[in-house]
């Protein structure tokens, strides 16, 4: 299993995660987007419908297509689209999310402290890859 940490120091959840969703996308993968904040959810399904160069489809879980969508927007781990990576917009580690393939945790200077406190948890685990990325001008940098 992979987990990437992203650190967000430039850029708003909001302009991030619709380019990271459509990387997402690109390899092929479902993605769950899980947030306990229902304002931080309606506005990141908001920016993803605001994407001008891709169509990045997508619903708040708990409808009746859930199954169908590429993205779906939760508040809690419940993968009803089939998906294979989980993107933890509140910046909160859940139990569970070892289920997924792939994990990106995306946090800002308000969860730093337990974006370090899960880095340090996972690193003690086997058969866990971390990766941390930060923003460099437009883009990201893996650290080493």
């Amino acid at each position: 299993m992979r987990v990437d940490f992203y650190q967000l120091s430039q850029s708003s959840l909001e302009e991030a995660l619709p380019a990271l969703a459509a990387k997402m996308l690109g390899s092929g993968a479902r993605v769950l987007v899980v947030s306990a904040d229902d304002a931080q959810l309606a506005r990141l399904s908001a920016a993803l419908w605001a994407v001008r160069d891709q169509f990045l489809a997508h619903a708040p879980a708990g409808g009746p297509h859930d199954a169908r969508q590429p993205i779906l927007l939760a508040d809690s781990l419940s993968p009803a689209n089939g998906a294979t990576y989980l993107a933890l917009a509140d910046g909160q580690w859940r139990d569970g999310a070892e289920a997924f393939e792939r994990v990106f945790l995306l946090f800002g200077a308000s969860t730093i402290d337990d974006a370090r406190a899960t880095w340090r948890m996972l690193g003690e685990r086997e058969g866990i890859e971390r990766n941390y990325w930060r923003q460099e001008g437009k883009g990201w940098v893996k650290a080493a």
